[in-house]
């Protein structure tokens, strides 16, 4: 019997500055008043939110997959945003 190679990717998105707009995208798009209002609607704790914006947390699969289900925007699609690069 062969073992088949497995490659795992990361379904974390690790990018501080991406994060923040993905963040802010859904508080704009969604018409939250702020952080606490995101964090309520995603129901995770505001600390969670502040972690993700100071860069000390990643956007984790679960919370991706919790976006998309709250907010009914693709996992691309949130994706997209995060990982869009910053003009220099």
């Amino acid at each position: 019997m062969t073992q088949a190679n497995v490659t795992t990717t990361s379904t974390s998105l690790n990018n501080a500055q991406g994060n923040n707009d993905l963040l802010d995208t859904l508080v704009l798009q969604h018409s939250l008043k702020n952080d606490a209002a995101l964090a309520r609607a995603l129901e995770v704790a505001p600390p969670v939110i502040s972690k993700i914006r100071h860069g000390r947390l990643p956007i984790g699969a679960s919370l991706l997959i919790r976006m998309h289900e709250v907010f009914d925007v693709s996992i691309r699609e949130l994706k997209r945003v995060a990982r869009a690069e910053v003009p220099a």
